[in-house]
Formats: C-alpha cells, sequence, structure tokens
C-alpha cells in the first residue's frame, strides 16, 4: 500500500511540474504586460524597470521559471539576507558564502494586484469552490441512484426513455451554456416566483449587519455544476443495475418469495452501486476544475472566478497558484479513489 501511495505521488509530483511549465510558458506567450498591472498609470520608464528588476521580471524566462521552482520546493537555495528570507517560513539548514540552504513551507509567491500572499488568498476562495462542489455532488448522486434505478425497473418504457434522452442531453450540454440559460431562466425572468438572484456568493456583505449567510444564492450554480455528473449516474445505476438483474443470484431470491423490495435494496442494489462509488469519488476533482465558468457566470466567490480574474489581470502568481492547487488535489483524489476500488473490490490488489 504505502509502495503504490509513493509511486503515485512520485508521479504526481512530475505531472505538477509539467502543469507548472506549460502555463507558465503559455502565460508569457499571451499579449500584455504585467507591468502594467504592478506599476500606476503615470510611472516613468525608469520606475517601470525598477518595478520589473524587483519582481525578477528582467531575468530570461528560464531563470524566472527556475526562482519559482526553487519557491515551490521544499528545499531551496536563498540569498542569505533578511529582506529576502522574510517571505518564507522555514528552518535553515546550512549556510555558506552569501546563500542559505532552507527547509521551508512551498511559497506560492503575492499577488501582483492586491500584494497579499497567494496562499491566502486561494485558501479562502477554496473554501466556496468545495461548498460548491460537495453540494454540487450530493445532489447529484442523490438524485442521479434514484433515477437510474426507476429507469432499470420500468427498462422501454417511455419512463426510460424519457430518463435516458434527458441523461444524455445533460451529458452533451457545456457547462458554461447550461450556466447561462439556468441563470437567466430561474435567476431574471422566473426571478418573481423563484426568489433567486441571478448572480451572488454564499457570504453577502451587508453595510448594517455584516456578511450574511446566503443559502439561496447556492442553489443555481449547485443546481448547473450537477447536472452533467448526474446524467452520467443515471446512466451508470441504471446499466448496473439491468446488469446485476439478470444475475442468476436474483432470480433465485424472486424465486424465494421474497418481495420485490427485499430484492431491490438487499440484494440488486447493493452489487449494482459499487461502479457507482467509485465514480462518484472520481468526479468531485472533476466537479472542482468544472467550476470555474459556473462560478464566472453566477459571480460565486470561489477558486474559479478568482483565477479568470487573476488571467484577466496578468496576474501570474495567483494563476500559477490556482494550478497547483487544483492539480494537487486531482493526485490526491485519484489516488484516494484506487484505494477505494481495492477496498470495495477485494479482487482489486494495489501494487
Amino acid at each position: 500500500m504505502l509502495r503504490f501511495i509513493f509511486r503515485r505521488l512520485g508521479y504526481g509530483i512530475l505531472v505538477i511540474l509539467g502543469v507548472i511549465i506549460v502555463v507558465f510558458v503559455l502565460f508569457f506567450a499571451l499579449p500584455g504586460d504585467p507591468i502594467s498591472v504592478l506599476a500606476p498609470p503615470s510611472a516613468d520608464k525608469a520606475t517601470k524597470e525598477a518595478i520589473r528588476k524587483e519582481f525578477g521580471l528582467d531575468k530570461p524566462l528560464y531563470m524566472q521559471l527556475a526562482y519559482y521552482l526553487n519557491d515551490l520546493s521544499p528545499l531551496g537555495i536563498h540569498e542569505n539576507t533578511p529582506q529576502n528570507l522574510r517571505n518564507y517560513q522555514y528552518i535553515k539548514l546550512l549556510s555558506f558564502s552569501d546563500k542559505v540552504l532552507l527547509l521551508k513551507v512551498p511559497y506560492l509567491r503575492r499577488s501582483y494586484q492586491s500584494q497579499k500572499l497567494v496562499s491566502a488568498i486561494l485558501l479562502e476562495d477554496l473554501y466556496g469552490t468545495i461548498i460548491l462542489s460537495v453540494v454540487a455532488m450530493f445532489f447529484a448522486t442523490l438524485v442521479g441512484i434514484v433515477l437510474g434505478i426507476i429507469a432499470a425497473l420500468w427498462q422501454n418504457t417511455w419512463v426510460d426513455y424519457t430518463l435516458v434522452t434527458l441523461s444524455v442531453l445533460g451529458i452533451s450540454m457545456p457547462s458554461f451554456v447550461l450556466a447561462i440559460l439556468v441563470a437567466v431562466i430561474f435567476g431574471f425572468y422566473l426571478q418573481p416566483y423563484t426568489g433567486l438572484s441571478l448572480t451572488g456568493s454564499l457570504w453577502v456583505d451587508d453595510p448594517f449587519t455584516g456578511y450574511k449567510l446566503q443559502l439561496k444564492n447556492l442553489i443555481l450554480p449547485a443546481f448547473t455544476l450537477a447536472v452533467r455528473p448526474l446524467a452520467i449516474i443515471v446512466q451508470l445505476t441504471r446499466s448496473s443495475m439491468l446488469e446485476v438483474l439478470s444475475q442468476d443470484y436474483i432470480r433465485t431470491a424472486k424465486a424465494k418469495g421474497l418481495l420485490f423490495r427485499q430484492v431491490i435494496y438487499k440484494h440488486a442494489l447493493k452489487n449494482a452501486l459499487n461502479p457507482v462509488i467509485t465514480a462518484v469519488s472520481g468526479w468531485f476533482a472533476s466537479l472542482l476544475a468544472g467550476a470555474f465558468f459556473i462560478e464566472y457566470i453566477f459571480n460565486w466567490k470561489g477558486i474559479g472566478k478568482t483565477t479568470i480574474d487573476a488571467v484577466q489581470a496578468l496576474d501570474l502568481p495567483v494563476v500559477m497558484g490556482a494550478t497547483i492547487i487544483i492539480a494537487i488535489i486531482f493526485i490526491v483524489v485519484n489516488i484516494l479513489v484506487d484505494i477505494l476500488y481495492a477496498v470495495i473490490d477485494p479482487r482489486i490488489r494495489l501494487k
């Protein structure tokens, strides 16, 4: 088990390294100059060059990438000056000349716009994305399993055909298109009846009472985010139930005179849900990444909206930090899903 985990973590580090390099290069290929964000509009050329040097933007791209990876590494060599070391939480391991080897917390740098620590910004926003994803996944799992069972029990009827057609439509429709439709229909045209806002976050700043919890703002983005996994769970549950219902032990249970309800819930459903559970586990990480455009459209405060805003503002440290966090979540969730496979199905061995 430990060997499997360490090997997957090693692969994960290589994946993160590849993602960092690709995003870093792509970001610098975009039109625009980060100095336009860092420098005041009235700044002269000398001021802009000084700011460029302060943030290391005057160095070649490969050197900027090397310095960034050095900041991310738990072990790094840095200049042994108080001004440079103030950015890190560290333990000094070895000093030589004007350099020092540090064991440190990975440093994601500071936002170009707000000068806040990127780690603090993203951890604050990640809360909103996790809440949105968890609620969406819970709704998709609960409703998807129920509808999948109904479709299987009423196979080849109008109920089955309707549910399968709707699930195919849910899988096919892009999330950002669905988000716009849901926002306009339920948050604008039907707003007098639904009472739901077109946009809004979980916490709303009230000038008189401070921050107020607005759970109703969660409904539309969570529903939109849940549609695609819900549609997949419906089809997966239906297929799994039909396969289980054709097994010999189900016919034996019916021949013994067990009630239909007992056959379904005690025998069929228990075995049919194994592939559904593992699929749900794998989908959670995908929801975190898929929430980007939905958060932006619904103006939901989360890591997705923050990242899109950072791309528009050429705020490289925030973009890179968000990319790294999402990549880490994917890797950790995939490892947990592989372990869950082995727990649910003893025939699977982790090597």
